[in-house]
């Protein structure tokens, strides 16, 4: 097994915890008449259950939502911020974001959580639970579930083959990662990397897996809004 690169960083004062949540995309695959974030959901748009989870998270120094330019649907309230500098893709959008908290004074030393705002079910107790296990980690990790269902590669909309689940997991949100790092890398990985822990894997760094929910869904079909709130009611 090969061994487990350790980033050296300051130890002269203690990391911050901020919250980065991007939220300029479209998603155009919900079938919604406009960007899938402020979706009605149980009554609230659909960020706002996002918000209200991380909000409650009282370690957190700082919850930054990054929103497209001239999008004024979304004011700041409390406990979180919101800045209109989103780029056409994820890495672009926690880009312009972790160049916002490093102007507001954070430090490369600092720890990140970038969290999907379609990942509305998110709970406190989860987001906690990632912070308790990474935040003496060299690294840092991100919530994830083991693979469950049996796995198929396709080819021409056929099957093409089976491929084993042993040692598979499903990444979710939040990725908690130090910003310096977590900025060095997107730089590297450029436009196409699609979460933050690949960009990290590719400066040759292993993330910690943690075990999430799979109530922890990214609302992503149409369907998913249905879903989502069947699991909002049964918890109220």
């Amino acid at each position: 097994m090969a061994p487990i690169l350790a980033p050296a960083h300051p130890t002269n004062s203690p990391a911050r915890l901020h919250a980065l949540i991007p939220a300029a995309g479209v998603g155009s695959r919900a079938g919604t008449a406009g960007p899938k974030q402020y979706e009605l959901l149980a009554g609230r748009p659909l960020i706002q259950h996002t918000l209200a989870a991380f909000t409650r998270v009282r370690r957190l120094a700082s919850v930054l939502v990054v929103v497209a330019p001239g999008d004024d649907r979304l004011a700041s309230g409390e406990g979180y911020e919101v800045v209109a500098c989103g780029g056409p893709t994820r890495a672009s959008s926690v880009g312009a974001d972790l160049e916002q908290l490093a102007a507001r004074g954070a430090s490369d030393h600092d720890w990140v959580l970038v969290h999907d705002a379609a990942r509305c079910l998110v709970r406190p107790e989860w987001i906690e639970t990632l912070i308790d296990t990474c935040e003496h980690d060299a690294v840092g990790g991100l919530l994830a579930q083991p693979l469950t269902d049996t796995l198929k590669q396709e080819e021409g909309g056929r099957v093409q083959g089976t491929l084993p689940r042993r040692g598979k997991w499903l990444a979710q949100t939040p990725q908690m990662f130090r910003l310096g790092e977590l900025r060095r890398a997107l730089e590297q990985a450029g436009a196409d990397v699609t979460d933050e822990a690949s960009a990290i894997e590719a400066l040759g760094l292993r993330p910690m897996l943690v075990t999430g929910s799979a109530q922890n869904i990214k609302v992503t079909w149409p369907e998913d809004f249905a879903l989502a709130a069947a699991v909002l009611g049964s918890r109220s």
